[in-house]
């Protein structure tokens, strides 16, 4: 597995197993055609303490056509339907102007800005840009011209994988590697806006990284009591190096991305529960740890329950195994019983070797 790296406002960066979760926070649409909004989704980014915020960086018309017949409407998904596709991205789309602008704002605060291109077009713009990697969209796994542009930047890339097949997965990476591309991470994602618990099967990020050979995560869409945290949560022990969320600054303020998005304070609240996890999980270890340690003393271990004669043989009835642990091990209860003590021994003693004639 290539782990990827890439240079952040921070310095070098290793994504992959054993390093630190990279943490995205995705934009998207939710600045709803305002740039002040944008700058405070990015503050509130950059608060919750994510490795990066994300772009897209498309217009309506490089990513479709103004046309009202059939085959434009949006007819599923509750946060999309009844527009056409032109019309959704004409409200979603972030202005290109703003995002050399919003990149040196936010790098300027020690946070990465990347992006998702939707043509080759776009991926001009963003070497201009000189973004450090891209992120493939899921609905943009099957268009192989773009990865071949995408690829010829040379640049590490990230794909979400919502939608594609396995072969459409294989395809796609040999693409990019042929085109030039030294990393690749793929991100389980569900293309459901919003997406449930139910349908996650999570157990897809370790079988992604086993299967193609790469860094795995998740791009999370999906809502749940806990404000849509639990999920990127779970996927922390399944061995996922990325996890990308969606955030706007309040959901009830609309917008084509909002009902599956992060607010501020749950944004925060999973980027802390990520690092406290990865310091839970940590390495496989069977030492015992400092503060084990002061707690062994509470262990059991044998001790004389009744006053004992010198000469006298020690018996189950005497001799017990108890807590705390200042006798010997209970291990050697065994060995013991039947024989007599050197001197007398009172009620409450932890039983040593010391006290036990061996020859007996």
């Amino acid at each position: 597995m290539k782990n990827i790296k890439i240079i952040t406002p921070k310095g070098k960066r290793i994504i992959g197993p054993n390093q630190p979760v990279f943490i995205i926070a995705e934009m998207s649409g939710n600045h709803n055609r305002s740039y002040e909004r944008d700058l405070k989704i990015m503050d509130a980014a950059i608060k919750a303490g994510v490795d990066a915020i994300k772009l897209q960086t498309y217009t309506p018309d490089t990513i479709t056509i103004n046309c009202d017949k059939k085959y434009f409407q949006v007819k599923v998904n509750d946060a999309w339907a009844g527009q056409s596709l032109y019309n959704l991205y004409k409200k979603a789309y972030t202005p290109w102007d703003w995002q050399p602008k919003l990149k040196k704002y936010a790098e300027k605060k020690g946070v990465l800005v990347f992006s998702t291109p939707f043509d080759n077009s776009a991926v001009d713009f963003l070497e201009k840009m000189d973004v450090k990697l891209y992120k493939i969209a899921s609905f943009e796994v099957v268009d192989i011209p773009l990865l071949k542009r995408i690829g010829q930047t040379k640049k590490p890339v990230i794909i979400s994988r919502g939608m594609a097949s396995l072969k459409e997965i294989e395809l796609a990476i040999k693409t990019l590697v042929d085109n030039g591309t030294p990393q690749v991470a793929i991100l389980h994602c569900v293309s459901s806006y919003p997406a449930t618990p139910k349908q996650m099967n999570l157990a897809t990020i370790p079988d992604i990284a086993k299967r193609f050979n790469v860094v795995s995560g998740i791009s999370d869409h999906s809502l749940d009591s806990s404000g849509g945290i639990a999920v990127p949560v779970a996927s922390i022990p399944l061995g996922a190096s990325i996890i990308e969320k969606h955030l706007t600054l309040k959901r009830s303020d609309g917008g084509p991305d909002a009902a599956f998005s992060l607010e501020p304070n749950e944004l925060k609240q999973l980027v802390k529960s990520v690092r406290e996890i990865e310091k839970a999980i940590g390495a496989p270890t069977y030492k015992i740890g400092k503060k084990e340690s002061e707690n062994a003393i509470f262990r059991k271990s044998l001790f004389v329950v009744r006053n004992i004669k010198k000469g006298e043989k020690l018996t189950k009835r005497n001799i017990r195994s108890i807590r705390p642990g200042y006798g010997m091990e209970p291990k050697y209860y065994d060995i013991i019983i039947g024989k007599t003590v050197v001197d007398n021994i009172e009620k409450g003693t932890p039983l040593t070797w010391k006290l036990i004639n061996k020859n007996s």
